[in-house]
């Protein structure tokens, strides 16, 4: 039986996230969990859980508003991966983002925050599910963006 419900993995909760890559010239917005979130002290892109009933960009410019206190603009949609905690199923939809407020950031829920370089990303410790975005992140620098 143990090995038949190992495969089930509807068993696992499902939670829907997003996170905003703000982007500033050519620095990425990048926030160190707190010491009381899951994956405590790992890094990520702000956002959060999407709401029922609410649109994945809604979410999103709630989320930021919640955890930096300012605005976003969404430019484009990133990508869409999946990670399978022992808490349960990560999916984390990403967004480039932009915002006129870069000087007004508050880190009212992280415990850090740094802007990188592209090419800087992968010198701090990502949490799982935002490793794709990373990827994804890359190749959009060498098309230009």
């Amino acid at each position: 039986l143990k090995n038949q419900l190992k495969g089930l993995f509807f068993l696992k909760k499902i939670i829907n996230v997003v996170g905003a890559v703000i982007l500033d010239d050519d620095k990425i917005f990048c926030a160190q969990r707190s010491v009381n979130m899951t994956l405590p002290l790992m890094w990520e892109f702000p956002g959060g859980k999407i709401e029922k009933g609410e649109l994945p960009e809604d979410a999103l410019k709630r989320e930021i508003k919640e955890e930096l206190n300012i605005d976003i603009e969404i430019i484009t949609f990133i990508c869409e991966a999946s990670h399978e905690y022992d808490f349960g199923i990560v999916n984390f939809k990403s967004f480039l983002c932009k915002t006129n407020e870069i000087k007004n950031i508050q880190l009212l829920e992280h415990n850090d925050s740094k802007w990188l370089s592209v090419d800087d990303l992968f010198s701090i410790e990502w949490a799982p599910v935002d490793i794709p975005t990373l990827n994804e992140i890359v190749k959009l620098k060498k098309q230009g963006f």
